[in-house]
């Protein structure tokens, strides 16, 4: 039988680096909201919780255009704390595995639903492209690799802000959340194509990777 999973969008956040005034759940992509795009690549999930903040009820509004049963998770203190502190608040009551996406990325519908369905706790991880990366340094055990460590300096893959790990192991914090899995490592690497938005250069290669189905 399949692991029971809470979907955790963490979205928040103002995103000041990108410069629009705007939370970037909301800004466009191909003429839908981010949100919207990552609810669509989650269609066959039912327990999806949206961690709000900034521009709260516009982030609502958006999510229930699109559908009515999504849980909204409030972090009032979205100024103050991080990604970590949204996830905190959106696992609380969870089913047996957490799914925690950013809601700054860009998905790749099809290798988001090969990450969430299977059952292994992992992370996801790319080849570094953003500007300030956390790194992901890794070893193999048993012939799978594993993370073993986050690092800002160096390493092999960049962390992409994917995570699926037991709820029973998930601990609490309001840094960010790789720091907050860091004493469940080593966990599972999985690669995944996607792409994060932080600035305006990365919301531009963003838009034009979708455009271009992904590449």
């Amino acid at each position: 039988m399949s692991v029971s999973k809470t979907i955790v969008i963490n979205c928040a956040g103002r995103g000041t680096r990108l410069g629009l005034n705007r939370n970037k759940a909301l800004i466009d992509i191909d003429g839908k909201p981010l949100i919207i795009r990552q609810l669509e690549c989650m269609d066959k999930f039912d327990d999806i919780r949206v961690v709000v903040g900034y521009q709260a009820q516009d982030v609502i509004n958006t999510v229930c255009s699109y559908r009515k049963d999504v849980v909204f998770v409030f972090n009032h203190a979205y100024k103050e704390t991080r990604t970590a502190a949204s996830l905190s608040l959106g696992k609380k009551y969870p089913n047996e595995m957490v799914i925690s996406v950013d809601g700054d990325v860009v998905l790749n519908p099809e290798t988001f639903e090969k990450f969430v369905l299977n059952d292994e706790e992992a992370i996801g991880v790319c080849l570094p492209y953003t500007k300030e990366p956390v790194y992901v340094k890794t070893e193999f055990f048993n012939n799978e690799e594993y993370a073993v460590k986050f690092s800002r300096e160096e390493g092999k893959y960049e962390w992409t802000g994917l995570l699926k790990i037991l709820s029973s192991r998930m601990n609490s914090g309001n840094d960010h959340v790789y720091k907050l899995i860091t004493p469940n490592l080593p966990l599972k690497v999985i690669n995944v194509n996607l792409k994060e938005i932080d600035n305006m250069e990365e919301y531009e290669n963003a838009v034009k990777w979708y455009k271009n189905n992904y590449k």
